[in-house]
Order: structure tokens, then C-alpha cells, then sequence
């Protein structure tokens, strides 16, 4: 496994310094089981951690060879032994040494909303997936009931993650997440929650034609395609 440019942690990781050994670890079981088993398959994943969703989709035998970007230096060694190779700094400035189409498929697990401009970094990073490659990518949504209810009190509050995670930048709705990525070359194929509805609200989605899915989202999860 290659780490690149763990010599020093830049500013912007200095952002997640109280942040726990947890918050940087957990494997995407959801995401492994979307991917075609394919051995001979290249995988990119942005904010790629410790490494245990690496871990999980090569053992799964759904890829051959995964990279991995990753802001914070310490996260990045942990993943020594996962990845084949990760580069350790800011997605928007990283040097992406691979060639154009050369990955199968692309994973943003809980990232976006930590960039400045991920319009910027999805437009950088889209040209090194192949033609119909797959996309798998999540983010916290802000139209939640609950965060409503929240924002309605007057109420802002910065924590230590959820949405209100003090190091977020951006903030999505299902439909302007899924529009950051067809802005960006990609085309959706489906969006919904990461963690399926419970019974009633199920029954709620389906009274209402499933137009207010968007008010129970935790969770944003889309799967595209590069186009």
C-alpha cells in the first residue's frame, strides 16, 4: 500500500482535531453490496478514512485495486493495510495522478458536505471515472423533519456530527444532491434514504405518492452513473 504525502497535516485537517478515532472508521455495507462483483475493477473513494469500506468491498471480491483520497494524515496510515494507494490532503487540491476513465466506479460516503466547493471537486475527480461507471455517494439531509423543526425555533446549534457537525461546509436536500451531481457530469439512477423507511413511514411515502420522502431522510443515498 502506497500513503502519499503524509508529511504533514494541512490546515483544513486541523478542523477535525477533537474529532475521535470513530468518527473516522465504518465500513459502508450498504455501498459494497451496489457494486458489481468484479475483481479487476479500480475504485476511488473520496474521504476514504480508516479504511474498513476498502477493506469490506475487496474482501467481498468487488474490485482489484481501490485508491483512496483523505485529508486527515492519521486516519490515512490506519488504512495502511486496506488500500492499495490513498493521498493524504484536500480533495480540491490533491494531485490525482491517474489517468482519464481509469476507475470503475466512484464513492463519497459523508464527504461532500466537509468541502468548500464540491461542485469544483466532483468536476476534478469526474473525468477519472470510465464512461457508465458507477457512482455511490451519501450526505446528511437538512430538509429532515427534525432539523426543520430546529432551524423553525431559531436554533443553529453546532455539534460534534449529525448534520449540525461543526465541520460541515455545505448543506444538501435530496434534490439539490442529486442535482450537484448531474451538474457534474453524472446521471442519477436512484435516490433515497440510507437507512430504509420504517413501517409507517412507508405507508406515509406511499399516501403520499412519495412526496414528502425527502421530510424522512436522514440521509441522502444516491447511485449514478459517470455520463
Amino acid at each position: 500500500m502506497s500513503v502519499q504525502a503524509v508529511a504533514k497535516t494541512s490546515a483544513g485537517a486541523a478542523a477535525y482535531a477533537d474529532k475521535t478515532a470513530a468518527y473516522f472508521v465504518g465500513a459502508r455495507a450498504d455501498f459494497c453490496a451496489k457494486l458489481p462483483a468484479n475483481p479487476d475493477a479500480r475504485i476511488l473513494e473520496i474521504g476514504s478514512g480508516s479504511g474498513e469500506t476498502a477493506a469490506l468491498i475487496k474482501a467481498a471480491g468487488k474490485c482489484g485495486y481501490y485508491a483512496g483520497v483523505e485529508l486527515f494524515a492519521d486516519a490515512a496510515r490506519q488504512s495502511e493495510d486496506r488500500i492499495d494507494t490513498v493521498l493524504v490532503g484536500d480533495a480540491a487540491t490533491v494531485p490525482l495522478a491517474f489517468p482519464d476513465g481509469h476507475f470503475d466506479a466512484l464513492i463519497l460516503s459523508e464527504v461532500l458536505e466537509h468541502l468548500a466547493d464540491p461542485w469544483a471537486v466532483l468536476r476534478r475527480v469526474a473525468p477519472l471515472i470510465k464512461r457508465g461507471g458507477l457512482v455511490l455517494a451519501s450526505s446528511p439531509n437538512v430538509a429532515h423533519w427534525r432539523v426543520l423543526r430546529t432551524i423553525a425555533s431559531g436554533d443553529f446549534r453546532h455539534e460534534a456530527s449529525g448534520v449540525f457537525d461543526r465541520t460541515h461546509l455545505r448543506w444538501f436536500t435530496p434534490k439539490t444532491f442529486a442535482k450537484l451531481f448531474e451538474d457534474t457530469g453524472f446521471a442519477i439512477e436512484t435516490l433515497g434514504p440510507v437507512t430504509p423507511f420504517a413501517a409507517r413511514t412507508r405507508a406515509i411515502s406511499k399516501l403520499t405518492g412519495g412526496r414528502l420522502d425527502y421530510l424522512f431522510m436522514t440521509q441522502i443515498m444516491i447511485a449514478g452513473r459517470k455520463v
